[in-house]
């Protein structure tokens, strides 16, 4: 699984010409389903995602609170795209878990959030819809978030890769 974790000043989501979700201060979560994905995964990717300390602290320290504990929102929306391989110039999406099997998959990843944080602050896109995403990136602070493959072992170290 793969998580493309945008810290936000604000962000929406819309289909058509309709605003189906919006959120403030926090973040936006771009999230890839593999075919390969287990609960296991979800759970380390939420885990993860909601503890990450990307916020300052009351006396502007950075790097030291996370979306919990500024309680701030969460944006996700499923981006299939996230698991892309590509063959020469063209893309290939084999590895994305497919729709009928994602969105169930991906409706349980949402509901993990809610039921670890606070439901209200818990938003989503469109599964399935060509969604426009709106992200005002705040920092910028980009992160690429990978599950780890295989059996996870508690003394592996987590991998993140600050992008901007």
């Amino acid at each position: 699984m793969k998580a493309i974790i945008q810290r936000v000043t604000k962000a929406s989501v819309t289909v058509g010409e309709e605003q189906v979700s919006s959120i403030g201060r926090g973040l936006c979560v771009l999230l890839g389903i593999s075919v390969d994905d287990t609960q296991k995964d979800a759970d380390y990717i939420v885990r993860k995602l909601l503890n990450l300390r990307l916020f300052e602290d009351e006396n502007g320290k950075m790097w030291t609170k996370s979306v919990m504990e500024k309680e701030f929102e969460v944006l996700c929306v499923s981006q299939f795209t996230l698991q892309c391989i590509l063959k020469g110039n063209k893309p290939d999406f084999h590895s994305a878990m497919p729709a009928e099997l994602a969105q169930p998959f991906y409706n349980s990843i949402l509901e993990n959030m809610r039921g670890s944080y606070k439901p209200e602050l818990i938003k989503d896109g469109q599964f399935g819809a060509r969604m426009q995403v709106h992200i005002q990136n705040d920092g910028p602070v980009t992160i690429e978030l990978m599950s780890p493959s295989g059996p996870t072992d508690p003394k592996q170290v987590d991998t993140i890769l600050f992008l901007s």
